[in-house]
């Protein structure tokens, strides 16, 4: 049987780089238990006063990653994305360490195969995930975008106008464009979730789910 990870476990996180620090510290401001590694003593020490742990060591090394407990940890993340070999040959002192979670970031789709063949349970691809996201905001007719692996995906937009003044029952978003929208926000307000008579005013932002082609069709819509 497989344990269990509990949510609130520590996470290891090897790399101080941009991702990895941002990683570390948002853990951490989460009120995650963080330790995180580096072999660059600048970023250890940078990094110091922002996460609950950090630790100059090489991670390429295996006996460094048992000296800090490494195998101990539940939950590890692979922030080193700069060296191939690096992040591969640590993912698998990872996996040799039966660190039962692993995330690793990944710079190329080879680079990703390569992370998951080696034991990574999950791949990231930070530079490809953010790319794909502005192409979605550049036209200017959405605010945020998320897109996940099934071809679902969640934005922030202006409400088109004719979903304005009425109830959402009443506008028929789903039946007509196979979108739902889940939250509205006013201003001054948070967001809120929807009910069947909400009404979206002029003034508001609302939160869509669905395909990401039916999402750009609702988009381009007239507002």
């Amino acid at each position: 049987m497989v344990e269990r990870i509990r949510n609130d476990a520590p996470v290891l996180v090897i790399g101080l780089g941009r991702f990895g620090a941002a990683c570390a510290g948002e853990l951490d401001r989460l009120n995650r238990e963080v330790l995180a590694i580096d072999e660059s003593l600048e970023l250890v020490q940078k990094w110091s006063e922002r996460v609950t742990h950090t630790v100059q060591a090489d991670a390429k090394n295996i006996d460094a990653l048992k000296q800090i407990g490494a195998g101990d940890f539940q939950v590890a993340v692979v922030a080193v994305g700069s060296s191939i070999e690096a992040s591969v040959l640590i993912t698998a002192n990872l996996v040799d360490l039966k660190v039962p979670q692993i995330w690793a970031k990944a710079v190329s789709q080879s680079h990703g195969k390569i992370l998951a063949r080696v034991g990574a349970n999950h791949v990231i691809y930070p530079e490809r995930e953010a790319g794909e996201r502005v192409a979605h905001l550049v036209s200017g007719r959405m605010l945020d975008f998320i897109r996940f692996d099934d071809d679902f995906a969640i934005a922030k937009m202006y409400p088109p106008k004719f979903i304005r003044g009425v109830g959402l029952s009443e506008s028929g978003v789903r039946s007509k464009y196979n979108v739902s929208v889940l939250g509205v926000k006013s201003p001054g307000t948070p967001f809120r979730y929807v009910e069947a008579d909400t009404i979206v005013t002029n003034h508001d932002l609302i939160i869509v789910s669905g395909t990401n082609s039916d999402i750009e069709r609702f988009a381009a819509l007239d507002r």
